[in-house]
């Protein structure tokens, strides 16, 4: 099946209940199962390459985590943190792991998406037995933290398509290099047109709130937190860095390869922070490593 489906699963939070919307590709009885997920700006539909690429080995499982995209808003935005996404993948996976049957589930996790991954690998009984991390490690600058808080949070609204695609072109020009084509893919997944016409960006502006809430204690204790998770990684693991990355570090980099899973460090040249792997040079780094 080269096209998917789209579902979705309820889940909880805190505050009450919620539906986290998916992409399903591939044969939806296949016991291979990779889930795809995005970074904290992104969607679903970042993976559509690479889900189209490993579709006849894999299920491909790309949700929008919650808060973008087609899944709902939180009714409390303070829970737009990783636990509350951990939780929610874990529904996930159990609502596409069919009980009784072994499945064999396979991660790939962009920034936001890598961190997801990072917690969820490092609990026991966890349901991932190989995961790549795409650009992100377990430290995490309180400044650059606040930046993205601030730039999340910001009501901007684009009076056509065209205006809207510019902006995101020009802040993400750190992906590296792209066709046209593909810049317009990576604008049109991430932009939404409002009844009075306008365009705006596709996720809950609350998604600023806990980056806001961040002191440099809470900072310290989260990296702790974070680093404690990565050793507890047994599973194997490809770390993929950009090389003009300003979000993992090349000190960083190097001692994820000496801690936790040992991970083998692959770093995309002319590409900072983050790798889009819409582009079959990158797609072939993570079928060598997910497939062989």
């Amino acid at each position: 099946m080269s096209e998917p489906s789209l579902k979705s699963v309820q889940c909880s939070s805190p505050a009450g209940l919620h539906r986290v919307a998916y992409k399903e590709w591939g044969d939806p009885l296949n016991p291979k199962v990779l889930v795809c997920v995005h970074g904290v700006t992104r969607v679903g539909d970042d993976f559509d390459h690479l889900a189209r690429a490993l579709c006849g080995e894999y299920r491909v499982v790309c949700p929008d985590v919650v808060g973008r995209g087609r899944s709902e808003r939180l009714r409390d935005p303070a829970h737009y943190v990783i636990p509350q996404y951990v939780s929610d993948m874990v529904t996930l996976i159990a609502r596409v792991t069919a009980p009784g049957e072994a499945r064999e589930v396979h991660w790939f996790g962009t920034s936001m998406g890598g961190l997801i991954g990072m917690v969820l690998a490092s609990l026991e009984g966890t349901p991932i037995s190989r995961m790549v991390l795409n650009d992100i490690g377990p430290v995490l600058d309180q400044a650059a933290l606040q930046r993205i808080g601030e730039y999340i949070g910001q009501d901007i609204r684009f009076p056509s398509f065209e205006a809207g695609a510019e902006y995101v072109k020009a802040v993400s020009m750190s992906f590296g290099p792209h066709t046209e084509e593909e810049w317009f893919k990576l604008s049109s997944d991430v932009l939404r047109r409002q009844d009075d016409g306008q365009w705006v960006r596709h996720y809950d502006l609350g998604l600023a709130q806990p980056f806001k809430a961040i002191t440099p204690e809470r900072a310290a204790g989260d990296e702790a937190a974070l680093w404690a998770a990565w050793d507890a990684i047994r599973c194997p693991t490809l770390l993929v860095r950009g090389e003009h990355s300003d979000l993992l570090s090349r000190e960083t980099a190097a001692e994820m390869t000496r801690r936790g899973p040992k991970p083998r460090l692959v770093e995309i040249q002319g590409v900072g922070h983050a790798p889009t792997f819409i582009q079959a040079n990158q797609i072939a780094i993570a079928r060598e490593f997910l497939i062989g």
